[in-house]
């Protein structure tokens, strides 16, 4: 039996704070009588949770539920339908209304509706000013988290940038070698805290790449992520101390502790073998020696988060282990939710539209129609092709409730769960039409969404960025799953690609998501492979590109997972 999830759409979590007590160390000290701590395993990970007597804090998580969560006993708590996405979305009731009839309503015709929809505003989070300073060893994935924290705010339309220590040294290295030829030397010995000029030139470097966020901040930023070490606690307080003085502005601490020896050496050897410049003439030997050199030097001062009155995450052995503390209003819990639903085990997502349906083939929208006859032979050969790619590896295969993703996924032989938050975007009183009757019946209303795709919303239905909102969940629990299989729509497909590859919203709504075709996706520490599997089955083409008269971005962007070691350096003047 399928399992529907019942999150679909949330609230805002605003009223959500973890805290602690501002006496109490949470590493040396006992905390008060009158604070709680709660340690709570889930399949994956433990959560510790740090509470205050505070009435407007919630306590996100209840001992020994996780377990009861879904009813395939397999215990994910932060998962679909689990309780924090229950807190998101209360509203499964309504959710659930009849799938659309094949053809519109007899009592809606065109001619008989003036205008068919307007524009969705962006979330304003002019409000929100929040630094990120990632804190941890090298080698410990900041820089992922940083990257991986970036592209879910973006999703979350959070105006975003990333100002990174070790890009702005590199950047500024090759500049002075460009213009007067002297290579600097960034070895091992350069990181020695016993060497003062050193010491103060990395000093100088981190303090002005904080100066450029503050800056960025104010001029109408939301996040800014400081990609440091920010080892110790002397250079911790200089960044809290820097922060205050900007009244607008709080500062988070995400530390990502590991002491795993096989994390330890497997980022060790994605760092020697990616193209750092930092070892662009070393031999692979040399270079992983020299940074294992670097590694002790920040180890000899390295102190781990314990400051009681600071807000920070800290996320130990990739995800293991969760500890929050001081995480106050909308955003950082957000940020920290978000975090707790991150692992870096190797997994692929495949996506799929599902076969050719019965009105892509008559060049209608929306609807709930069945599939063609070249859909049935898709949904026939989807089992082997997905067999010779995932081998004996576990897969769960998700579809909307539409009966084409449905009937597409039928012959797979892997666990499936059905979710209204895929169904494809609603067309509103288009339903069931076809471009030409709506551009016949709406012209105005037909270009106004051909000059902004993403942003109109049909009357009655929804826009791109609908879409988007009430994808998040989904997004969440792609996030923290093994291997995935999306059997879904077309808009639903353009909207997860351009998440995981961090396309823009422009670019979103013209992403060609053919049919018939497997897209198989492999996270990476700095973006995600791609393969793409076309059957050889024939399909009409539902794609409609982007009107030239348009001034919109008509090309995609390319994508890599490929790591920038120069990065942008934003302006801030």
């Amino acid at each position: 039996m399928a399992y529907v999830p019942t999150s679909h759409t949330h609230p805002p979590a605003a009223d959500v704070s973890i805290l602690v007590d501002a006496e109490a160390s949470p590493a040396t000290e006992t905390a008060p009588a009158l604070v709680t701590s709660t340690k709570v395993s889930t399949a994956s990970q433990t959560i510790d949770v740090v509470e205050a007597p505070v009435a407007a804090a919630v306590q996100l998580l209840r001992p020994n539920q996780a377990a009861k969560e879904r009813p395939d006993g397999k215990g994910t708590f932060f998962g679909a339908g689990g309780a924090i996405l229950k807190e998101f979305d209360k509203s499964r009731s309504q959710s659930r209304r009849p799938s659309r009839p094949s053809s519109p309503p007899t009592d809606l015709q065109p001619t008989e509706i003036s205008g068919i929809g307007g524009k969705v505003s962006k979330p304003d989070y002019s409000e929100l000013k929040i630094v990120v300073a990632m804190v941890g060893l090298p080698a410990r994935g900041k820089s992922y988290l940083s990257n991986k924290l970036t592209r879910y705010l973006k999703w979350l339309e959070c105006e975003v940038e990333v100002f990174n220590v070790g890009q702005l040294r590199r950047s500024k290295a090759k500049a002075k070698k460009e213009k007067s030829g002297i290579t600097e030397d960034h070895t091992a010995s350069y990181f020695s805290h016993s060497d003062d000029k050193a010491s103060q030139l990395r000093e100088a470097l981190a303090e002005e790449c904080l100066e450029s966020l503050i800056a960025w901040l104010k001029k109408g930023g939301n996040v800014a992520i400081h990609d440091a070490t920010n080892s110790t606690k002397s250079r911790r307080e200089k960044i809290a101390s820097r922060v205050a003085k900007e009244p607008e502005l709080v500062v988070l601490f995400l530390e990502t502790y590991c002491d795993d020896p096989a994390v330890i050496a497997a980022n060790i050897a994605l760092k020697v073998s990616s193209g750092d410049p930092d070892y662009a003439h070393m031999s692979r030997e040399d270079a992983e020696r020299d940074f294992r050199n670097r590694i002790k030097h920040y180890e000899s001062v390295y102190e781990t988060m314990t400051e009681p009155h600071l807000s920070y995450v800290k996320i130990i052995n990739v995800g293991s282990q969760v500890q929050m503390y001081r995480i106050h209003g909308y955003l950082q819990s957000r940020i920290a939710f978000y975090l707790m639903n991150l692992h870096l085990k190797p997994r692929s997502i495949f996506m799929s539209r599902h076969g050719e349906s019965q009105f892509n083939v008559e060049g209608k929208i929306g609807g709930d129609a069945p599939l063609s006859a070249r859909g049935r032979q898709y949904a026939a050969a989807l089992p082997k092709l997905v067999k010779d790619n995932i081998k004996d590896a576990e897969l769960t295969v998700w579809t909307s409730t539409l009966q084409r993703t449905i009937e597409t996924a039928a012959q797979l032989p892997y666990p499936k769960l059905t979710w209204k938050s895929l169904d494809e975007l609603d067309a509103g009183v288009c339903d069931g039409m076809t471009y030409e009757e709506i551009e016949a019946a709406y012209p105005e209303d037909f270009e106004a969404r051909d000059d902004d795709k993403f942003n109109y919303r049909y009357r009655g239905g929804e826009s791109y960025r609908d879409v988007v909102v009430r994808l998040e969940p989904v997004i969440m629990e792609l996030e923290r799953q093994d291997n995935v299989l999306v059997i879904g729509h077309q808009a639903i497909i353009r909207c997860l690609y351009a998440y995981f590859h961090n396309l823009s919203q422009e670019e979103l709504p013209y992403i060609n998501i053919p049919l018939h075709t497997v897209i198989k996706l492999t996270p990476k520490a700095y973006g995600c492979d791609e393969e793409r599997y076309t059957l050889p089955i024939g399909a009409v083409s539902t794609h409609r590109p982007k009107p030239k008269s348009s001034g919109a971005k008509t090309t995609i962007a390319s994508v890599n997972s490929a790591r920038d070691y120069y990065g942008k350096q934003p302006a801030t003047t």
